[in-house]
């Protein structure tokens, strides 16, 4: 069965700071915080995953790493989040066997919709929805219309990604994207936590009669 959750928080170069974000989407319920930093050193990754972990232990906000097994294991977050070109889905779960930890993966179309119902991630990520600056060569754009078809045709938790903020957030929803994620629309704020407060609000004013 699907789950309902709303935002989907990623974090990547946050002007308020890495753990100024992570505090405050634990502080507003926030249901996932991904660490995701491309192109950096390793080491550098698995600092800032390890002051994150600390932050997230213990609450309702479940960490995790974008790509990197190695990280994700180090640190034992909650769960790992794969692309189209990253490691396999089935050795993933082989490398790192413990019960619980949650497995998620980027699709960009009906075809990878498809085929990652046979993998059985437990949610999808289904974009760019709009046009992104956060990839160097992103794939292309969806439009609401089409990741809709895609999120209310799939059977698995699905999550819309790709240029979202809280101007587009009302149209995605009535479209019946209810769980979207957000990553300039907090990260470029120096106040992450208004910036995820209004993203809820909205959120629950659009959706709350629906669900």
């Amino acid at each position: 069965m699907s789950e309902v959750f709303g935002l989907y928080l990623v974090l990547t170069d946050p002007v308020a700071g890495y753990e100024a974000c992570a505090a405050a989407a634990v502080e507003t319920g926030v249901r996932y915080v991904q660490l995701r930093m491309k192109n950096r050193p390793q080491k550098e990754v698995l600092e800032v995953a390890h002051r994150l972990r600390r932050i997230t232990q213990s609450s309702g906000t479940r960490l995790i790493i974008n790509d990197d097994l190695e990280v994700a294991t180090e640190v034992d977050a909650d769960g790992v989040h794969l692309g189209q070109q990253d490691l396999d889905l089935a050795e993933a779960r082989a490398r790192w066997p413990r019960p619980g930890k949650i497995f998620g993966l980027s699709t960009h179309n009906e075809e990878q919709e498809l085929a990652a119902r046979r993998l059985a991630p437990d949610y999808i990520g289904v974009g760019p929805v709009f046009p992104t600056a956060s990839k160097e060569n992103p794939d292309p754009v969806l439009g609401v219309d089409r990741a809709a078809r895609i999120v209310r045709g799939s059977p698995l938790t699905a999550v819309a990604i790709g240029g979202i903020d809280a101007a587009r957030l009302p149209g995605l929803l009535r479209a019946g994207i209810y769980n979207f994620c957000v990553l300039g629309a907090v990260c470029r704020n120096p106040n992450p936590r208004a910036a995820i407060e209004e993203l809820q609000r909205i959120w629950r004013e659009t959706i709350g009669p629906s669900i």
